[in-house]
């Protein structure tokens, strides 16, 4: 007989996956990303045995478990499995899945409901970070129905609003990991940036392409994606991430001016694959390294004044818009975003 638990199934932003209390699955890690491993098809490029979507946006999973932490509801592990390769890993966080997690905490009774909207105050465990998201919850009841679109997704659903603090540096220990705004690997000029999401941001133009093509033109590009593979692997020691062969960060960000009225427009691979759009996080180290001096997207940004400011960051869906706050000195103290999440399925996963 087949091992089954239960799970819901959820778009969160611009992905989507499974969703399990923790105390559902094994507590053993080998365990648990064994019975991930055949529940989601992998390792198949089409996880046709599977409940993956044969896309690393379509095969991911957030682990949610009430929290013993002071100011904090939930506790939320997120974990990418690998399409083609047997890997489970941990070594990211994910934004857009964590716009499903308020809304799945309240369903499973983690938190109780208010009647108009519910504050859930998440730690993401990847980081050790903390997010709060902000779910509509009339007459004390999760609603996916909504007016708000995000661009990336069809339709309209209801507004989750996310909001982070002191996550610079969270994976690589500073928000530069090596103290620079310019670092060149492979003779390209990059900037190695940490504000809840390693990224390895550089011009598109140096690396031979506009950063306007569309997602399969990039992902058919095999000599583009070998060379900025060899930047990657060479960015990861340098950003304290050891050797990342096998890790899914940094993430390659290719900036391009902006020519949708936003402040800038990225490429962003993940790291094997260009996005459909981008992920929240990695959206906002991205607008925050517009803001970083002599880097090359301050070169290319359309920024403007003030200690608040929205940046809107083009990708190949559409514009994400960050906000991103600022001290008196210039130094980013938090930043926010709107996304939407709906509940798919729920029930229980064979395996």
């Amino acid at each position: 007989m087949s091992e089954s638990i239960p799970a819901m199934w959820m778009r969160g932003g611009t992905s989507k996956g499974g969703f399990f209390l923790a105390d559902d699955l094994p507590s053993a890690i080998d365990a648990r990303d064994a019975f991930l491993l055949r529940a989601f098809g992998s390792p198949d490029p089409r996880q046709i045995d599977g409940m993956g979507g044969a896309d690393p946006l379509t095969s991911k999973v957030a682990i949610v478990a009430r929290s013993n932490r002071p100011g904090i509801d939930v506790d939320y592990l997120f974990l990418q499995v690998f399409v083609d390769a047997a890997i489970v890993t941990d070594k990211q966080n994910c934004g857009n899945m964590l716009a499903g997690v308020g809304p799945f905490a309240i369903e499973r009774g983690l938190v109780a409901a208010s009647d108009g909207e519910t504050r859930v105050a998440i730690h993401m465990v990847n980081t050790g970070k903390a997010a709060t998201a902000v779910v509509q919850t009339p007459g004390g009841a999760v609603t996916y129905t909504g007016t708000t679109a995000i661009d990336g997704v069809l339709g309209t659903a209801a507004p989750v609003a996310l909001s982070f603090a002191d996550i610079a540096g969270s994976s690589c220990g500073a928000l530069l990991p090596t103290g620079r705004p310019v670092d060149v690997i492979e003779g390209v000029e990059t900037t190695l940036i940490d504000n809840g999401m390693p990224c390895v941001v550089l011009r598109a133009t140096d690396v031979g392409i506009t950063g306007y093509e569309d997602r399969d033109t990039l992902d058919g590009d095999t000599s583009l994606k070998a060379r900025i593979e060899a930047i990657r692997l060479a960015a990861g020691p340098l950003m304290n991430l050891g050797d990342v062969s096998a890790q899914s960060v940094p993430k390659m960000m290719l900036i391009a001016a902006p020519r949708a009225g936003g402040a800038i427009c990225v490429r962003s691979f993940i790291p094997h694959r260009c996005h459909a759009s981008i992920g929240v996080l990695g959206a906002v180290s991205v607008a925050t390294a517009c803001l970083v001096a002599d880097s090359p997207a301050a070169a290319l940004a359309t920024v403007g004044a003030g200690a608040t400011r929205t940046l809107g960051v083009e990708h190949p869906s559409g514009i994400t818009p960050c906000v991103i706050e600022t001290d008196a000195d210039g130094v980013v103290t938090g930043a926010g975003m709107i996304r939407t999440a709906r509940k798919l399925f729920d029930g229980m996963l064979f395996a």
